[in-house]
């Protein structure tokens, strides 16, 4: 039996396949050891076959609640596989990809901070721009995983363009992820959980990759900081797409249409997302045991370090009136970044 996605038609084997990432990966169906048959991984326990597509691992697999969830994941699915966020436009080289992500907080702190012989997943990783970006170090492992197979196409593109030979793409339903139980130095999930039907049991699923110890950064829409972009998708539903002008992001001149389209569509046409508060996402740590280290934008009202000791230097338990103050700030900015946080902890011993 085999698992083709909906664009099976356009499907191409790889010609080979590479061992080196399968002691991390296993079966989505049943967990079983998976092994190289020809052009395909197989699962001897069950006897199912999963295809490429020109080196990425199709391992996407429906979970058994889904037409509970309302097929969330697949409305999703459809939305990413016209609308690849983001995209590579301006981006044509590893050297080009290093400046963009260097101009933002989180993917230099990442570099810096990532082990230099880590494994790394990125669940949700888009089109791979961050797991490209942060496989250029030549000792990580790093792995991709997206239910977009347009998505990861781009990803891919980049990849064997650039001849990077650190990280491998593969696409997956994070609430049947093809991996190892405690596999990870690092999990990355940042944008991800608010766009399916259960954050907080995709944030479950994901802690179980990660090995003990390791760290964990999620990402997530913040229940105020998001109400200017609300109040801006009401006026884009009502006025039409020229009420964009009212979002800060794409009035800057630098964006190309490419750009500036996968923005509009991925902030304010997307069909489905959640938000949460800082507590929230403390709460789901306390119940995973996960040790909070620090948040983007800091929620403790110290300032963000921007060493190379930030997973080393937990902050204390942040209280509610700084919580508070926090998620103030974010709606008084008007929405930066959509209104986005970010979580960092790490996996307890116990």
């Amino acid at each position: 039996m085999s698992s083709q996605a909906p664009e099976a038609a356009a499907i191409v084997s790889s010609p080979t396949w590479s061992a080196k990432n399968l002691a991390l990966v296993c079966c989505p169906v049943c967990g079983g050891e998976l092994e190289i048959a020809a052009q395909t991984l197989r699962c001897p326990h069950c006897g199912r076959n999963f295809e490429s597509d020109n080196g990425i691992a199709l391992l996407f697999w429906p979970a058994g609640d889904q037409a509970s969830r309302g097929d969330v994941t697949g409305i999703v699915k459809a939305f990413y596989e016209e609308n690849p966020f983001p995209n590579y436009d301006d981006v044509e080289s590893s050297f080009t990809l290093r400046e963009k992500a260097r101009k933002g907080i989180f993917a230099q702190l990442l570099d810096d901070n990532v082990p230099l012989t880590a494994k790394v997943l990125e669940v949700g990783c888009g089109t791979g721009q961050l797991s490209n970006f942060l496989g250029e170090c030549t000792t990580r492992t790093v792995i991709g995983a997206d239910l977009c197979l347009n998505s990861l196409r781009l990803a891919q593109e980049f990849k064997l363009r650039n001849a990077l030979q650190n990280v491998t793409f593969y696409q997956i339903n994070l609430f049947r992820p093809p991996f190892r139980a405690e596999s990870f130095d690092v999990v990355l999930s940042n944008g991800v959980l608010h766009h399916t039907s259960d954050p907080y049991g995709g944030f479950k699923s994901i802690v179980r990759l990660l090995k003990r110890g390791g760290v964990i950064l999620v990402g997530l829409y913040n229940t105020y900081g998001r109400l200017p972009t609300d109040f801006r998708r009401t006026m884009i539903r009502v006025f039409g797409d020229k009420a964009a002008v009212l979002d800060p992001h794409l009035r800057k001149a630098a964006l190309n249409e490419g750009r500036r389209r996968a923005w509009l569509y991925d902030q304010y046409k997307h069909p489905h997302e959640s938000k949460h508060t800082f507590g929230e996402v403390l709460e789901w740590f306390e119940q995973c045991g996960i040790e909070f280290i620090t948040s983007i934008p800091t929620c403790t009202g110290s300032p963000l370090p921007r060493t190379e000791l930030l997973f080393d230097q937990p902050e204390p338990q942040p209280t509610l009136m700084a919580r508070f103050l926090t998620q103030a700030g974010m709606l008084l900015k008007g929405g930066a970044e959509g209104g986005l946080f970010i979580m960092i902890g790490r996996k307890t011993a116990q």
